[in-house]
C-alpha cells in the first residue's frame, strides 16, 4: 500500500529531512520524491510505502504538522489520491 504526502510553504532549511525523519519513526518508506523552490515557496510531493507503518494516517500527518508546522500538509491513501484525480 502507498500513500501520497504533499507539504507547501514558504522555504526554509531542514523541510525534506524533517518530514523523511517522521516517516522514518513511522517505518513509512519513502519511495519517490519531487520537490521544487518556485521564488520563496518550496513545493513537495512524496509517494510513500505505508506496508509496515506503526501508525494511522492521520497521526503521520499529525507527526509531519509537528514537525513542519508553519507548512500545509496533506497525506492521503493511494486510491483516495487517485480517485480524487481520475477524469
Amino acid at each position: 500500500m502507498r500513500a501520497v504526502i504533499t507539504v507547501i510553504g514558504k522555504d526554509m532549511v531542514g523541510i525534506l529531512a524533517k518530514v523523511s525523519t517522521a516517516c522514518a519513526q513511522a517505518n513509512v518508506n519513502v519511495a519517490e520524491v519531487t520537490q521544487s523552490i518556485l521564488d520563496q515557496y518550496f513545493a513537495m510531493i512524496m509517494l510513500v510505502d505505508i506496508d509496515g507503518m506503526t501508525c494511522s494516517l492521520e497521526e503521520l500527518k499529525n507527526s509531519i504538522d509537528a514537525s513542519v508546522p508553519t507548512m500545509t500538509v496533506h497525506v492521503m491513501h493511494e486510491d483516495i489520491f487517485n480517485s480524487m484525480h481520475r477524469i
